[in-house]
């Protein structure tokens, strides 16, 4: 006689996840609630060897999985930021387009067009509202929350570091494609 199991295949609870800043400021590091490595932030690295051009490390970032596999390179040309699948960035991997459509000190928007075979279709896919220094942001597709960041609290605690806050990615989203969407919000 098989039994059903005790927990959901497919629980329907948000995700969440810790990033930390190094304190270089050049990398991020996010681990899951358990506190494991699941995804690293980092410029590309020169190689002394290498007689290929590297692309410019304040331009261009990529997010790697646990086990060091590039999955999205972002890179910063002319006003926005374009995401990639892997190492590449090559036309036909573009994965995503982002525009800033406001930025105050206190106040950041940006659009996120998903890349389509159709070139001329210029609707948002998505919206980044929040503020970088404070670590909050909202991703909203439609007139949903797909995900949401925000500083890392503690009670009886006065103040509080910006270099830790909180991923919560809301059921049904890539994880991949939020952290990669992030990735151009917190663009330093």
């Amino acid at each position: 006689m098989e039994t059903a199991p005790f927990f959901p295949v497919d629980p329907q609870i948000p995700v969440d996840f810790k990033i930390r800043k190094s304190f270089t400021g050049h990398g991020l590091t996010v681990h899951d609630a358990q506190g494991s490595l699941a995804y690293r932030i980092c410029p590309p690295r020169r190689l002394r060897c290498s007689s290929s051009p590297v692309p410019n490390p304040r331009l261009t970032k990529t997010l790697f999985d646990a086990a060091g596999n590039p999955l999205i390179s972002v890179v910063y040309h002319n006003d926005e930021w374009q995401g990639f699948g892997g190492n590449s960035q090559e036309p036909k991997d573009l994965i995503f387009t982002v525009r800033k459509i406001l930025y105050s000190p206190f106040e950041t928007e940006l659009h996120v067009f998903l890349s389509s075979t159709n070139i001329g279709d210029q609707k948002s896919c998505f919206r980044l509202k929040g503020n970088p220094f404070r670590r909050a942001c909202t991703i909203i597709s439609g007139n949903s929350i797909v995900a949401q960041t925000n500083l890392l609290y503690k009670l009886r605690k006065i103040i509080y570091s910006r270099r830790k806050f909180r991923l919560t990615v809301y059921p049904g989203n890539d994880c991949v494609l939020v952290i990669a969407m992030l990735m151009a919000f917190f663009w330093r």
